[in-house]
């Protein structure tokens, strides 16, 4: 796919990508860094969600929206993470027009989609830990599906509301992205046109899905504190250790992409640690928050462990 707008611009097929270091040693250790912390996401959420479909114990709306969200993780790690690690091996680090739009669409989709999942799944825990004689009723598998597909939706629609701006904008000049993988806010630096307003926009139509999210998940989480603080002390210890790592993840995902797509002050080495924090060490936390501090995950784990261990020994 190629742009092309009157005869002084060139028609634009892809575009290069700086991505995160110059020295060839430096590319060499964050090759073989990213490499191990990507296969770790990947067996890290396979195994989340190995554990939630063949253990009864998981069968449940909670366990239903993790896998859900670990699936999301390994997807928004995998739009940008296994071309970084290529590339820190290559010395012309190009993208094609389509790879880079296809990138801006799946980053934005995976992204919508995990900041709903996130707002669905504090909407569990206020429902078992503030009505919880009607948990069962209220998140039953037709409301938890549709949770789903909520997130789902509003990711598409949000990617799409993006795309079909950043599809008409002519390119030329410039063709280098500073950064390991193609975003709106880079993207639209390289158009041929007056960028400072369509990049306001652009982060509106980003923050508002993310501010009204955060602000959601702020509103549910006091209501959970609050009613917390009212109830029995060992009730409220579960609660408590349930939600705290349901907020770690909160922070660590909406934290950089409020910064990144609401502050209006871009700092390019501050926005690059932040782009990599959210597409490859918060879908690498994830995992590791909700299986070390989850009682219940632990011994998931155990029972699968010893399940297939012992049908190994007994063979």
């Amino acid at each position: 796919m190629n742009r092309m707008d009157g005869g002084n611009q060139s028609i634009v097929s892809e575009f290069v990508l700086l991505g995160l270091g110059h020295s060839w040693n430096v590319q060499v250790l964050l090759f073989m860094i990213f490499l191990v912390l990507y296969l770790i996401i990947i067996s890290g959420n396979i195994i989340i969600i190995i554990l939630i479909i063949t253990d009864p114990h998981l069968h449940s709306p909670m366990y239903f929206l993790l896998a859900n969200l670990s699936f999301v993780d390994m997807w928004l790690s995998s739009v940008t993470t296994p071309k970084m690690i290529t590339d820190f091996l290559r010395e012309n680090k190009t993208i094609s027009f389509a790879g880079c739009m296809c990138q801006i669409l799946f980053v934005h989709v995976a992204g919508g989609d995990e900041m709903v999942l996130l707002v669905a799944m504090a909407y569990d825990r206020y429902v078992a830990i503030c009505k919880p004689l009607h948990y069962s009723i209220i998140m039953s598998l037709q409301r938890c599906i549709g949770l789903v597909l909520t997130s789902c939706t509003t990711g598409f629609v949000h990617a799409m509301s993006q795309m079909t701006v950043v599809m008409q904008l002519p390119f030329c000049g410039s063709k280098e992205i500073d950064s390991f993988f193609c975003d709106i806010p880079l993207v639209i630096k390289l158009a041929c046109v007056e960028s400072d307003n369509l990049d306001i926009l652009m982060n509106i139509d980003t923050g508002a899905v993310a501010v009204t999210c955060f602000i959601l998940l702020l509103i549910s989480y006091t209501y959970i504190l609050f009613t917390v603080l009212q109830s029995s002390k060992t009730g409220a210890s579960k609660a408590l250790s349930t939600c705290t790592a349901h907020i770690t993840v909160v922070v660590l995902f909406f934290g950089p992409c409020i910064f990144i797509y609401v502050w209006p002050i871009s700092i390019t080495w501050l926005d690059k640690f932040l782009a990599v924090f959210y597409s490859v060490i918060t879908p690498l936390l994830n995992p590791t928050i909700y299986t070390l501090r989850n009682k219940e995950m632990k011994k998931a784990l155990k029972r699968f462990k010893s399940y297939y261990m012992g049908s190994k020994g007994n063979t």
